[in-house]
């Protein structure tokens, strides 16, 4: 008979449940395709405003682009080194430096309308780590942009130059051909250092543990100078050094985040398998 009592009411609870969210109603799809073409029409707005803004002070982005290549001159005592190859190399130059410009800027913009978008559909757990996250993201990634602007890809063109130098070539580098590496190294070394967060969320979701994290040290190691090779173009000892090391304290600083996740996350199972628990002696007295 309690028994009975006890389904009828869980039963006038769901059905209490579905009254509420049929009053409240739910989107259709038609509706989420219109919520969808408003995101990208306000990602598309502030991608397009970053690009005037970029095409509007172009000639002080330029010296800032130019900054690490003109260090590495005066190291070597070099006075130039880009020309133009072709007669509208200078507009490869200048729409590369626009669609650059045009994402850092946009992005942390864009990166909330993409947030903003898809948080009616995660539970309050996931919302509640959804700003700290895209925080974190777009720390990392303007920590890996700005350790490539400022160390990476003059610690490159150092040495290259000496190279040229050791060899008798003279510096001739295509305008546009430098701002493919800068863009290049600057956004890969930025998305790279986004795999903490990457493991992180795999720890959080219990696709990925601390101890595995542990295990896979080596081959973390093994990827992250095969991956640092393949971003910087000179490929010497040095520069490779630079890039990886960074990387590896990262991978270190994850397997560190990956068991604080893990403890926090057996704290609160455990606090929910005791209220289950009272929850049965409750039912069985």
């Amino acid at each position: 008979m309690k028994e009975d009592e006890e389904i009828e009411r869980h039963e006038d609870v769901d059905i209490a449940l579905l009254d509420d969210t049929i009053q409240q109603g739910h989107m259709t799809f038609l509706e989420h395709l219109e919520e969808l073409r408003v995101v990208l029409f306000k990602c598309a707005g502030v991608f397009l405003v970053s690009f005037v803004l970029i095409v509007v002070f172009f000639r002080k982005i330029n010296e800032l682009i130019r900054i690490p290549l003109e260090r590495a001159m005066e190291n070597h005592g070099v006075t130039e080194a880009l020309v133009t190859t072709s007669p509208f190399g200078i507009f490869s130059f200048l729409l590369q430096m626009g669609f650059m410009g045009s994402f850092a800027i946009s992005s942390p913009f864009i990166l909330y309308f993409v947030s903003s978008f898809i948080a009616p559909g995660l539970s309050k757990k996931e919302k509640r780590a959804l700003l700290p996250g895209a925080i974190v993201a777009l720390f990392l990634l303007c920590l890996g942009s700005a350790f490539s602007y400022l160390v990476l890809i003059p610690s490159a063109l150092n040495v290259s130059i000496y190279f040229n130098e050791l060899l008798g070539v003279s510096l001739m580098w295509a305008a546009d051909k430098y701002m493919s590496l800068l863009l290049w190294m600057i956004l890969g070394v930025g998305l790279l250092f986004e795999f903490p967060l990457v493991i992180a969320i795999l720890v959080y979701v219990g696709i990925l543990t601390q101890a595995q994290l542990r295990e896979f040290r080596r081959f973390a190691i093994i990827i992250i100078f095969v991956l640092s090779a393949f971003i910087t173009p000179t490929q010497d000892p040095l520069t490779l050094m630079i890039m990886a090391f960074p990387l590896m304290l990262l991978y270190e600083g994850s397997i560190i985040i990956g068991g604080f996740i893990e403890r926090k996350r057996n704290k609160a199972q455990e606090a929910e398998y005791a209220a289950w628990d009272e929850e049965d002696d409750e039912y069985r007295d």
